[in-house]
């Protein structure tokens, strides 16, 4: 367990099948505890973080088949739903389902236990996937397959945590049993097999939560929904990347970007 606390390992990446299994029931069983979301509701809160570090960095005017991993009902397309001519998103929770994003109206497609994508090859010329990974335990096989179906000159947009989330061999609050972030090595290590180029590798979200929990209660929405605050967190997180530890147990250690936003072009 050392060497997954270290970050030199990502937990779940070489699971079998029985254990791939197995870990979507735990998860199934850990959302039902932890509530799902009612969209009557909910409110998407991360369009300013999308946009600075991802949307921004396309030079493609128009998509024409995009793919959604994970996306839910979809709204982290709002700002781009009119560049969009088709859409696909895929999304395991049937209660998750949006009939229509702005003029769009996406194809739903369930993901397979195994990670495999139901889609050929160079299928999507812009696929995002944000907070998805760190659910799957087999990370490495599942971003060859979203490579696998990007086409030429494609873009991937990931977003997700790079710390341990805390020790999940016990119950963390908020979290379910299984999710834990990715080491930025993995990442690196992973893309490198790859002919793509690295448009963008932007950190984020340096004590995020302590700055909401100390100046939140100052402003109408969470401070992470304004684009000035992640313009500031974006320098904030270049200037103490190297602070990152994966299993943090220093304090200053903690000092550090949560996550990291990831733009891919497919060579």
């Amino acid at each position: 367990m050392k060497e997954y606390l270290e970050g030199t390992r990502l937990y779940g990446d070489d699971f079998s099948f029985e254990q791939i299994k197995n870990w979507y029931e735990e998860e199934a069983e850990g959302y039902a505890d932890l509530g799902s979301k009612n969209r009557e509701t909910y409110r998407y809160e991360y369009h300013q973080l999308n946009q600075v570090h991802g949307y921004n960095k396309l030079k493609e005017t128009c998509f024409e088949n995009v793919l959604g991993f994970g996306s839910a009902w979809g709204y982290e397309f709002d700002p781009i739903a009119e560049r969009i001519r088709n859409l696909t998103i895929v999304e395991p929770s049937e209660s998750l389902v949006n009939r229509r994003i702005g003029d769009l109206i996406p194809m739903y497609v369930k993901p397979g236990i195994d990670g495999k994508l139901p889609f050929t090859d160079r299928s999507f010329d812009l696929i995002t996937c944000f907070g998805t990974l760190h659910h799957i335990p087999n990370v490495s096989f599942v971003i060859g397959e979203l490579i696998r179906v990007l086409s030429t000159d494609g873009y991937l947009l990931i977003r997700e945590p790079i710390i341990s989330m805390g020790d999940w061999r016990m119950p963390r609050r908020g979290l379910t049993r299984n999710e834990r972030g990715i080491p930025v090595r993995f990442f690196d290590r992973e893309f490198s097999k790859y002919p793509l180029e690295i448009v963008s590798k932007e950190y984020c979200f340096t004590v995020t939560p302590q700055i909401q929990r100390t100046v939140g209660s100052l402003f109408r929405n969470p401070i992470h929904t304004y684009k000035t605050y992640i313009v500031l967190d974006k320098y904030i997180s270049r200037k103490l990347k190297n602070n990152v530890r994966y299993h943090a147990t220093r304090k200053i250690n903690k000092i550090s970007p949560q996550s990291i936003f990831y733009v891919i072009k497919k060579l």
